[in-house]
């Protein structure tokens, strides 16, 4: 009989983009986007390390502005579920 008695944390769902409420900030990890659609929000500042601040949503609940490197950015919630992010605790401890 084996047993095994390693504590293991379930893995959680990633967070997106998208699942950030006003308030709430993040690091961007990965843009699983096309490239005709991911060039433009790059040129934006939208790339893996930066800091991304969820400002506020529209009266719908969509768009969503985001702030990036001081720029704010409205983006819809068809890209941004494209857009994955790592908590900052996380993102701390990854990037020192």
């Amino acid at each position: 009989m084996i047993f095994n008695f390693k504590k293991t944390t379930p893995a959680l769902p990633p967070l997106r983009l998208a699942d950030l409420a006003p308030g709430q900030a993040a690091i961007i990890a990965d843009l699983a986007l096309p490239a005709a659609t991911a060039e433009p929000l790059m040129d934006l500042g939208l790339v893996a390390g930066t800091k991304v601040l969820a400002v506020r949503r529209a009266p719908g609940g969509d768009p969503v502005v985001y702030r990036v490197d001081g720029a704010e950015i409205a983006l819809r919630h068809e890209t941004t579920r494209h857009i994955s992010l790592l908590p900052l605790e996380t993102a701390a401890e990854v990037c020192p």
